[in-house]
Order: structure tokens, then sequence, then C-alpha cells
């Protein structure tokens, strides 16, 4: 059987930890999916202290508890779609067992989106972990012209466990944005987004399937031209912070779509992810620093 494993984790429980039955553990606690509790159960691949135990048993403090997976439970397409960049110069700012969280930077794609399609952070991450069992698995992606803090996982043991997370409002950044004008204050924007009308592949306020959206902003510094605001995304909708920033009339400097007469490059950037780390579910904040351009640009306009 161990010829068979491709990943195996093992978590030593905490000593303050409530005695539970190991289903409620692994469904629960550790928010796995019911597939690959099934795949545990089936196969008994869920051990305890060095032996396998059904679901319906407690585990106990300080219990020992491996996980072990062929490759086959999960849905997530595989790491070696990356081609793996030769010398990656990846900017690595937390790295565990399971994921990594790296500082991406603008202009640089977040994945492929063909077969063979090399320069991508997951080419980078690939070829980052090249020579260990560990592959670059997609958790999210940010857009082309985005930099700052992106998560990795480095098996798909955790991507499902990461995206609940996400999705639950968990794990999120916190992203800055020099944009266009004098905004003052902090509140919060509503507007549900879809797809343009005039142009499908991009994204307005009300638009075609619109659905609810919710952003959180803070003005950090504001100028007669341009202001320095923070940003935090209640919701996912694609291109939320670019969209909501144009509707309300301060969009991204630089923003190539919702800002087409702005000469300069794009100035959005993730600064800090509030990162929950499976299985211990601690809670940490990664810091990204601020590229030289963006900091310059602060200075330049009294923004600093």
């Amino acid at each position: 059987m161990a010829a068979d494993i491709r990943w195996q984790l093992t978590e030593r429980l905490r000593p303050d930890q409530p005695i539970i039955l190991l289903r409620q553990l692994l469904h629960d606690q550790w928010l796995l999916p019911d597939r690959l509790i099934h795949f545990l159960r089936r196969r008994q691949h869920v051990l305890v202290n060095g032996r396998y135990e059904t679901m319906n048993q407690p585990v106990y403090p300080s219990d020992r508890v491996q996980l072990l997976f062929c490759g086959d439970e999960f849905r997530t397409p595989g790491a070696n779609h990356y081609v793996p960049t030769s010398a990656p110069q990846l900017a690595v700012l937390f790295e565990n067992r399971d994921l990594l969280v790296v500082n991406k930077p603008r202009g640089q794609k977040s994945h492929p989106n063909q077969a063979g399609e090399e320069g991508t952070v997951m080419n980078d991450v690939a070829g980052y972990l090249r020579g260990t069992r560990d592959g670059a698995y997609m958790v999210h992606r940010l857009d082309l012209e985005t930099s700052g803090a992106m998560i990795v996982a480095k098996n798909p043991v955790v991507v499902p466990v990461l995206n609940r997370l996400i999705a639950a409002g968990e794990i999120h950044r916190e992203y800055l944005a020099v944009v266009e004008g004098q905004l003052t204050g902090q509140g919060e924007w509503d507007w549900p987004i879809g797809r343009n009308p005039q142009d499908p592949r991009w994204h307005c306020v009300n638009g075609l399937h619109a659905q609810p959206a919710l952003t959180y902003y803070t003005s950090l510094a504001a100028g007669p031209e341009r202001s320095l605001v923070r940003l935090r995304l209640a919701t996912g909708r694609t291109h939320q912070l670019r969209v909501h920033l144009a509707h309300s009339g301060h969009p991204i400097v630089g923003d190539p779509i919702y800002n087409p007469n702005s000469p300069e490059k794009m100035l959005l950037h993730g600064a800090t992810q509030r990162l929950i780390v499976p299985f211990s579910f601690k809670k940490i904040q990664i810091a990204a620093p601020l590229p030289p351009y963006f900091a310059q640009y602060l200075v330049k306009y009294g923004l600093n």
C-alpha cells in the first residue's frame, strides 16, 4: 500500500483538543470535503496513532493523525501541467509544508492559459519546488497588472480547505490602490457587478447577470489629484475593486480597462494577506512589501 501513496500528511492534535469523533475532526474542524473523507474511509487511509480508526471513533488531545492520499481522490488539475521555470525569481513571503505565499509582481500572469505556456507565477512555483515531492496547485489568482500576496498550494489536499476559508471570508487580502481625485473617509460599496453588455469580456455595476458585491474602503491620504485607499473584499467578483472604484468616480491610476485614459501603469497592490493555516487554523498576517515604483509614486503625490 505504501508504494501507492502520493501524499502523507501527519498532524499532532493540540493538548487542548476537544474530544470529538474522527469524522467531526475531518469534516467540521479540518474542513475536508466529503469526497476526500469517503476515500479515507473506504481505503482505510486515515490512521490515529498509527492504526486505522473508523469515523465514529473519538480522537483525543495529542493524538497523531495521518492522512494518506494516492492522487486519484482529487479533481484539482495536476501540478505537472505547469512547465517549471529553470531559474525562478520568486519572492516567497511565507512557506510551510502545505502552501506558499508569494509576492507577485505587476505584469506577470498568475497562471498559464494554455498548455506549454511559461513565465507565469505558477511556472515559477513549479520551478521553485522542482526536485521535491511537492507541486504547484492553484488557489486563487491576481490580475495581470495587480501585484501582491498570492497563495499557492503545494499539495491538492489543502486546496478545498483554503477555498472554503476564502469563500467564508476567513482568508482575505487588504489592498492598497492609488486612485484618481480626492477620495476621503471610509465606508462600503455594495453595488452588484455583472458582465458589460457592450463588451462581455469586462464588467460593470448592474451589468448582465449581476451578482451582489461588497467592498470596504478607507482613505489613507487624499490630495487634489490622487488618493491612497485601503480596500478589502467581502465578496470576490471578477475585477470587483476596479469596477467599484471606477463606478465611485475614483478609478485606479493606470487601470487599462476601467481608466483607459490614464497613461501610467496600474497601482493596485495586495499589501497584506490574512492567512488561516490548515490544519492548525492558526491566524497569521503576512505583509507584501510595496514595489519601489509604487512607493515612489506615493512620494511624488505626497501620499506617503
